[in-house]
């Protein structure tokens, strides 16, 4: 991925107080330009037994070059020890859309 590349960066919160927090600080510094709240529920292996949690997944609407500055408020404002962080290339975007996000962003 180029570093100017758009993205979506994935995570998910326990609780939707956790992850607007997080979603108001990353909106305040520009980090992102939109971000997507959705309830769901997740299964997963943690600690050798399968879990079954309901969890607000967290979309982040971003440039590739955030991803650091964004892992890190999540690492600081997350209360999973091992909080899921990823990111997704946007492949396309409409050139409006893709300069909204630009516009949005720092």
């Amino acid at each position: 991925m180029k570093k100017n590349n758009f993205v979506i960066i994935q995570s998910t919160f326990p609780d939707i107080k956790s992850a607007k927090k997080l979603s108001k600080i990353l909106l305040e510094k520009k980090l992102a330009a939109c971000i997507h709240l959705q309830k769901i529920e997740s299964l997963y292996i943690w600690q050798e037994n399968i879990e079954n949690a309901k969890e607000i997944s967290v979309s982040i609407k971003t440039k590739l070059i955030n991803f650091s500055k964004i892992e890190k408020i999540i690492k600081e404002n997350h209360p999973y020890k091992i909080p899921q962080i990823f990111a997704v290339e946007i492949a396309k975007l409409s050139s409006a859309y893709q300069s909204w996000i630009e516009t949005n962003l720092t």
